[in-house]
């Protein structure tokens, strides 16, 4: 009877979280001036415009490679790249008109300190990246850091990745929205951004629930009380006033969380992925039925922008 109160109280929890308006007042869009970078920044500009939100523009000049070279070497090449980052922050101003921002240039010899401190001293509600999805040492926003940054940071990531990099043809509105639930904490933390999104792009909402067919510990699953389990708790998480503005839709897939996540963008056109992802802690490892093989698939794979919320 215990257990039974402590779930009832916590889809309650649940629910209510669901319904609670976010609010976004500044976003902390990073760049390194690549083309994911510059597909990621209708993204940030549209997103800031609906909330009336303050942009940071953010590149991080990390050490080059000449300077453990010779002394007067490794100035000249510290000075070359600081007045090209310059250069290019002044040309991404113009694509900045209308709304409220500001840029800065930082030097840092790793990645993620810097975010994280200016994610911190700018008070940012949401960061902006875009990410080749490969390996390299040439730029800063690959799959690796942007795993580690959106595994780390403390507010939601937008990340594009390299499936998503085309021409943004819809003024960067979402229209079809998939939110990724596993009914942990990190879904109960995402779930107010999924309905929020989709209340402001009056976008229709689906939320997906994908169950493993089996389980090491419990053998195969019955399909039957799976899915009727499942689409109760995902009902559970929808505002009673959303079918105003979101038009949701519950479905259960059974198979691989990623495969089927993936399938389901595509399948239904969406124009955003929204999930939860538990923080790396000192490493970034296994987390829940959102694992990192599983995150990390979604952006690299997803052909849409992916919202990922850490629990």
């Amino acid at each position: 009877m215990a257990h039974s109160q402590s779930q009832a109280g916590s889809h309650i929890q649940l629910a209510a979280q669901a319904q609670s308006r976010i609010s976004l007042e500044r976003i902390l869009y990073l760049t390194d001036f690549s083309q994911p970078s510059e597909a990621a920044l209708p993204y940030a500009v549209a997103i800031a415009r609906r909330y009336d939100a303050r942009i940071l523009a953010l590149h991080i000049l990390t050490p080059p490679i000449a300077v453990h070279a010779i002394p007067e070497i490794a100035v000249a090449a510290i000075d070359r790249d600081e007045q090209a980052a310059q250069l290019e922050m002044a040309r991404l101003e113009s694509e900045l008109t209308g709304v409220a921002y500001e840029t800065q240039v930082i030097r840092s010899a790793m990645i993620w300190p810097a975010v994280r401190d200016a994610s911190a001293s700018s008070e940012a509600d949401l960061l902006v990246l875009g990410t080749h999805g490969r390996t390299g040492a040439q730029k800063f926003l690959m799959g690796s850091v942007a795993e580690e940054i959106f595994r780390r940071s403390a507010v939601p990531v937008l990340t594009i990745g390299p499936a998503a990099a085309g021409p943004v043809h819809t003024a960067a509105r979402f229209r079809r929205i998939l939110f990724a639930a596993d009914f942990s904490s990190e879904s109960l933390a995402a779930a107010p951004y999924a309905f929020s999104f989709a209340q402001e792009d009056q976008a229709r909402l689906v939320l997906i629930h994908v169950i493993s067919e089996s389980t090491p510990e419990h053998g195969p699953i019955n399909p039957e009380m799976s899915v009727a389990n499942g689409m109760h708790r995902l009902h559970e998480l929808v505002p009673a006033e959303a079918s105003l503005w979101c038009r949701p839709e519950a479905v259960i897939e059974f198979g691989k969380p990623a495969a089927r996540i993936l399938a389901a963008a595509e399948e239904r056109a969406a124009d955003l992925i929204v999930l939860g992802v538990r923080d790396a802690g000192n490493r970034i490892g296994p987390a829940t039925h959102l694992e990192r093989a599983t995150a990390h698939q979604v952006v690299a794979h997803a052909a849409c922008p992916v919202l990922t919320i850490r629990g």
